[in-house]
């Protein structure tokens, strides 16, 4: 039983306010909030507790749910909607005495989930930020989890960046399909050109602009798993002849004049301050009038800081680091490419993460079966909380175009955009 002065349900019940629509169940046998709610939350032991009090930000309630002494019951994304909208409007003084009302038993030191990564400072065992063995290892322990698993999660596409949707009707398939060809357009690719596509994932954009386009296509991928997948679905498809996909990091690609460069949902493991570097790397591969696409997630504006925290670092992409759009634009602008167009996709990236999510819950026990019913739940919590911060303006999904041009300043650009939409 919990010494706290309230049942620990009613406790809950002050934090989340008098407009509270979660059902609130505690291990003390205490229940708070409306009984018939769609959906609630269960404290099942008092680790939960000391998860939530002992660990700052998001990083307590995570380590309580991905752990299992903290659950969900009913729609997770819409539990999350109602605690950000009441947790927001959290005062120092509650906290206060939310502290008060739960500890200080509770601020004891209590075992991490296993899926915790260390923080940043014990990660230099594996060298400094974004160093190669450094961007290796963490681009392994979120990609090499379980291609099955990502199977199950992604669909058939094995797309794992924002899809383009045409309306409310568009599958997520379909809306992948949609977003490489809108890639392809906007690099102008036309039979017989080479393109470069970095961070390339499972190969769905070399798969893509191969079989449509009629390019020859190296995909480049830190993940040795994604690079054993993408080469079989390569070999499958007939399409070994014009792809490649190679396990390696993109630093190491000696080739050099490419017709275009495509950069779908690697920005973010770069680390901001290796931006210029990077821009001038993807300029030194392709040939004058060589396009570049970035498509990357990005900060809302300048004054959010670039690294990732919390939940996010230690769970799902650790080292991550995210830029707001114009500091993409900049850093591009300055490191060889003239920057002709740009747009915000992130309302796309919100329905994207809806489609993930409901695949994972539709084949939960298969996904678990395969990763484990914790890994499982920092799946589900990553893509619930980001499809949030997306509908929220926390985030945005930007591409950017850029070309290089020829001494004399020539683009080969069209007049007006000539992609579609």
């Amino acid at each position: 039983m919990s010494t706290s002065a309230l049942p620990v349900a009613q406790v809950f019940a002050r934090v989340l306010g008098p407009h509270n629509q979660l059902s609130i169940s505690a291990y003390d046998g205490s229940t708070s909030g409306p009984a018939d709610a769609e959906v609630g939350i269960e404290v099942r032991s008092p680790l939960a507790l000391s998860y939530l009090l002992s660990s700052p930000g998001d990083l307590g309630m995570a380590r309580a749910f991905v752990s299992g002494h903290l659950v969900v019951t009913g729609d997770l994304y819409t539990a999350l909607r109602a605690l950000v909208s009441q947790v927001d409007e959290l005062s120092a003084r509650d906290r206060v005495w939310l502290l008060r009302e739960l500890g200080p038993r509770h601020l004891r030191r209590v075992p991490l989930p296993p899926e915790e990564l260390p923080s940043r400072l014990r990660r230099t065992v594996h060298g400094l930020n974004h160093s190669k063995a450094r961007d290796s290892n963490a681009i392994a322990s979120h990609y090499d989890v379980s291609n099955r698993f990502y199977e199950l999660v992604l669909g058939p596409s094995m797309a794992y960046t924002c899809a383009v949707f045409d309306d409310a009707d568009t599958t997520l398939e379909e809306a992948q399909a949609h977003k490489f060809d809108l890639v392809c357009r906007k690099l102008d690719l036309k039979p017989g050109m080479r393109l470069l596509d970095v961070g390339c994932g499972w190969g769905g954009m070399v798969k893509h602009a191969t079989e449509h386009y009629g390019v020859e296509a190296l995909g480049v991928t830190l993940s040795r798993e994604q690079a054993l997948w993408a080469q079989k679905d390569l070999a499958a498809a007939g399409l070994t002849d014009k792809a490649e996909v190679r396990y390696t990091d993109y630093r190491d690609v000696t080739e050099t004049d490419f017709d275009a460069v495509s950069s779908i949902g690697l920005t973010e493991h770069i680390g901001a301050s290796n931006l210029p570097a990077y821009f001038r790397f993807l300029a030194s591969k392709v040939k004058p009038y060589g396009r570049l696409l970035n498509h990357c997630v990005t900060n809302p504006n300048t004054r959010v800081p670039h690294r990732s925290r919390g939940f996010i670092d230690r769970y799902v992409f650790p080292d991550g680091e995210l830029e707001a759009m114009g500091e993409i634009v900049s850093a591009m602008q300055d490191n060889g490419f003239e920057v002709r167009h740009a747009e915000n996709l992130r309302e796309h990236y919100a329905t994207t993460l809806a489609g993930w999510g409901a695949n994972l819950e539709a084949n939960w026990d298969e996904a678990i079966a395969e990763a484990g019913e914790n890994r499982g739940r920092v799946w589900a919590l990553y893509m619930a909380a980001c499809r949030l911060a997306f509908e929220r303006h926390e985030l945005e999904l930007s591409q950017v175009l850029g070309v290089r041009t020829d001494s004399g300043g020539l683009s080969n650009m069209p007049l007006r955009p000539d992609w579609g939409v």
